[in-house]
């Protein structure tokens, strides 16, 4: 039964509190304009005004919209200078493109979007040696709605300005490395990027003065303006009523991130539960107190969540949306979504080598090549290589990781673009990660503290080991101007052999009883998504409409048995005997079980008008699913069925602000039946959010969010001891989290970048028959902060070096639920610390983490890495 807003005090405030700050800026617009010299619309639309509507789907497909025609650049001049070249694009719409700058190696590219190329000889332009210094200058159709435009210098990288001429279009002025007298460059970019996809930014159309366009590496910095997994399409985060914190390489790179449990310490309201380190098999991310079970996907696909502990060589960057995103990727945990965005083909040559080594025999290395297979650049392939292999500041642990994955990309034509990738990724290690007693670690011991070392497990009968094979396919077909199909599948494949320790300690608080287990778990799962793109008008509201069918299709077996081990003494450890005992029967368990599930969606983006902005969407699912033993028929479970909506307003009363409020709910199957035979209704999570997003001068975004996040539904024991007894359940469950949460990222001022958060997480239980009522979630602290900051020197002798600091603040958190007032987990604060140097296509790095050597806790009985230092070197060209 769903309560109504007005009953539950705490959402009402919410709505009220979006409601108080909507309500006044409406009415006050005119005065905030006034500030800095920012304007604003003074007047909204009409919903109908004198434009004719459109009433059929003919008209629709047909339309061309003012903000989303694309611009057609109809020719490509090279003319020399005294300086170098100038590069002409010839257009007459100039004002509409949006420009994104980067480079790689040699290679200065800029990315100009809304355009395509219409040349009297094709969709390609290439010169090559056009002046002393300059290699090459390409301008291709990047993709539907892209140009690339590339220039590649001979000794270095090439100074570019841009300048908007009203009588020729954009013009490049090109100078090589050499002729400025630059050995590289690190302008800073004065190009004002779009404020959304229906108002960007518009260089000036009367004066011929240049903007320096300004590049830093092959990344886009610190600051991520647009993201994928909010609305399925690369939309402004800005204009997304949702909270969504982007991790973008260079942060990765800067703070040498391995694996996902490194990467959310930068996002306010998630952690890893689990060891972070590389010691950690398969923890997950916690997001807004729920754990994130099924909810890390790859580029917009669900397959494993195995990821989690592997190497991120092939890893882009890492988006995450907070709170319930059942509309766009059914069912899952109502806390929120991770995807891991993968690199894709460059049509440049790029070709990076990185090693690295550190503490305790830690050793990585990586290539990433990529670049064009013919000359036309119409086939293009990326290769990533990792391999890993270190032990731990625990006894007798090591482990190794191999991670391989090729993408290649066709464009078939204009329209029409095919990109097939694969991964492999392979895992041996050691169990070291059970961690340690409470009883001399967290609490006293009369035998004293346990040796942070220790490890209670070895001699492990069995390592490890994980497999991951993974393909997929992504089809775009433009069908117009503003129609365009997506068709995306994934295919994935785990094999999990591990053997396990489970251990507590006896009466004398120094010896481990011991039960081992072996398991081995397999699990396929293929996922097909398949949905259109359309963007048009009616009367003068705009609109980009997502309709989709997904498919999903799972099977998992789990293989495994177990028994009694032998005894460890923790203070006086002798190890080296025979581990298992009293093992009958080694495979005393073998499971199968299948799920399927289709989806069907649509999600409107409205634009009511330039700064007030409407997201609907909806989804509807049918889940089935079948449990048995192998070689057995499968048990069919009664079918689930669940609709989530979601619900967004985006007001922006100048353009650097955008004020937000949004309803989601979320879905997550539970399979079975009460003592009476009612079958078990999905969890449902229920979200209500409202939040401020701010753009600082295009280099700094900042989020500020309120919540109120109920999972109902849950399943409890059922109070009826008899029915206790026999293991039956009641689904009147409740678990509620409000908080609030800040991010910011990006520069603060040339060479100082910056990513930063703070949490505030109060996570319970509000209804159940056996916990009690207003416990508190286990790991899930109520305070956690982090930040993280580099600076590198612009100019002089000393150019290019840079320094980083980062402090990582938990607060104290319950180690146990039920709670237990002994096993509250201490808070900490955690500091890292990096030098790099950066010279041409060199780079060199050093990375301390835990600097002061903390003793502290990751999570319940895990303690966390002492410190560490590891030194990386790469060469990109």
């Amino acid at each position: 039964m769903r309560s109504n807003i007005l009953q539950q005090p705490w959402r009402f405030f919410i709505f009220n509190l979006g409601i108080g700050i909507f309500a006044p800026l409406l009415l006050t617009q005119a005065a905030l304009a006034k500030s800095k010299g920012s304007q604003v619309i003074t007047e909204i639309p009409t919903f109908i005004d004198s434009q004719p509507l459109s009433t059929t789907a003919k008209d629709l497909l047909s339309q061309n919209t003012d903000n989303d025609l694309v611009v057609k650049i109809t020719q490509v001049k090279v003319n020399t200078t005294n300086k170098g070249i100038d590069v002409i694009l010839e257009t007459t719409a100039s004002e509409k493109l949006q420009i994104d700058v980067k480079s790689q190696g040699n290679n200065f590219i800029v990315d100009i979007k809304n355009a395509q190329l219409f040349l009297p000889s094709g969709n390609k332009f290439s010169q090559e040696q056009p002046a002393q210094g300059i290699t090459t200058v390409t301008a291709t159709n990047f993709d539907a709605n892209t140009i690339r435009l590339t220039v590649t210098g001979e000794a270095g990288l090439p100074v570019v300005e841009l300048y908007d001429s009203p009588r020729e279009g954009l013009v490049f002025a090109v100078a090589s490395a050499a002729a400025s007298g630059q050995q590289t460059q690190t302008p800073q970019p004065e190009t004002e990027q779009p404020a959304s996809e229906t108002q960007p930014e518009q260089p000036s159309a009367e004066s011929d003065e240049p903007i320096e366009l300004v590049v830093t590496g092959e990344q886009d910095g610190y600051r991520v303006p647009n993201a994928s997994v909010g609305t399925k399409i690369d939309t402004p985060l800005r204009d997304i009523p949702q909270a969504i914190q982007v991790i973008p390489q260079q942060v990765l790179k800067d703070q040498q991130v391995t694996n996902l449990g490194e990467a959310v310490r930068n996002v306010s309201g998630v952690r890893q539960v689990g060891n972070s380190s590389s010691r950690g098999n398969n923890a997950l991310p916690n997001i807004r107190g729920f754990l994130s079970q099924g909810n890390i996907i790859t580029n917009g696909l669900s397959g494993d969540n195995i990821d989690s502990g592997f190497n991120f060589a092939n890893v882009e960057r890492i988006e995450v949306l907070k709170g319930p995103a059942s509309v766009l990727y059914g069912q899952g945990s109502p806390g929120g979504v991770v995807n891991l965005v993968t690199k894709k083909p460059l049509a440049e040559p790029y070709y990076f080598i990185e090693a690295s080594a550190g503490s305790y025999n830690s050793y990585r290395s990586a290539i990433d090549l990529s670049g064009p297979l013919n000359d036309s650049k119409t086939v293009l392939y990326r290769l990533n290589v990792a391999a890993l292999t270190t032990e731990s500041f625990v006894d007798f642990y090591d482990e190794q990781q191999y991670v391989v994955a090729p993408t290649f990309s066709w464009q078939i034509s204009d329209r029409t673009k095919f990109t097939i990738a694969g991964e492999y990724k392979e895992r041996s290690k050691d169990n070291g990660n059970f961690g340690i007693p409470f009883e001399g670690s967290l609490l006293p011991n009369p035998n004293g503290r346990i040796p942070r070392n220790r490890n209670p497990v070895w001699p492990d009968p069995k390592r490890t080991e994980i497999s991951k094979y993974q393909a997929s396919y992504d089809l775009e077909h433009r069908f117009s101007e503003n129609w365009q199909l997506r068709s995306a599948f994934l295919f994935s494949r785990v094999v999990n052999d591990r053997s396990l320790l489970d251990a507590g300690l006896t009466e004398n608080l120094r010896t481990l009883d011991r039960d081992y287990s072996y398991n081995r778990a397999t699990s396929e799962n293929y996922n097909f998504d398949t949905y259109t793109v359309g963007k048009f008008q009616t009367g003068s509201i705009g609109h980009q409409l997502v309709i989709g069918f997904n498919y999903k299709w799972g099977e998992s077996s789990d293989v495994g048995g177990g028994g009694a081990a032998n005894q460890l003494d923790l203070f006086n450890p002798v190890y080296g005997q025979r581990i298992r005992l009293g093992l009958n029967d080694e495979f005393a368990y073998a499971d199968r079980s299948q799920a399927d599930s289709y989806g069907f969606y649509i999600q409107d983006q409205v634009t009511l008008a330039e700064n007030f902005k409407l997201l609907l969407g909806g989804r509807y699912d049918i889940a089935n699913s079948r449990a048995g033993a192998i070689g057995e028929e499968l048990t069919e479970s009664p079918q689930e069925q669940a609709f989530s909506p979601r619900v967004g307003i985006v007001y922006q009363p100048i353009e650097p602000i955008s004020l937000y409020a949004s309803y989601s709910r979320s879905f997550n199957p539970v399979g079975g039946r009460d003592f009476d035979g009612n079958l078990f209704e999905p969890e449902d999570g229920t979200q209500y959010e409202v939040g401020v997003k701010v753009d600082l001068n295009d280099k700094l975004s900042a989020t500020l969010a309120l919540y109120d996040l109920t999972k109902s539904n849950v399943l409890t024991e059922d109070l009826d001891p008899a029915r206790r007894e026999l293991g039956f359940f009641v689904q009147i469950g409740e678990q509620r989290s409000r908080g609030i949460e800040f991010d910011v990222s990006g520069e603060i001022l040339p060479g100082w970048n910056i990513i930063a958060n703070y949490a505030f997480t109060d996570a319970i239980v509000t209804k159940d028959n056996t916990l009690p009522v207003g416990d508190e979630f286990d790991n899930v602290p109520k305070h956690s902060a982090s930040l993280w900051t580099t600076y590198e020197i612009q100019s002089g002798s000393l150019q290019g070096l840079s320094f980083g600091v980062g402090v990582f603040y938990v607060g104290e958190r319950q180690a146990l639920l039920p709670n237990d007032s002994q096993y509250i987990l201490p808070s900490y604060v955690s500091t890292d610390a990096a030098i790099f140097y950066r010279r041409d296509r060199f780079r060199a790095a050093l990375n301390f983490k835990n600097l002061f050597d903390l003793y502290y806790f990751e999570s319940a009985g895990l303690l966390g890495d002492p410190f560490t230092v590891q030194g990386t070197v790469s060469w990109e060209f």
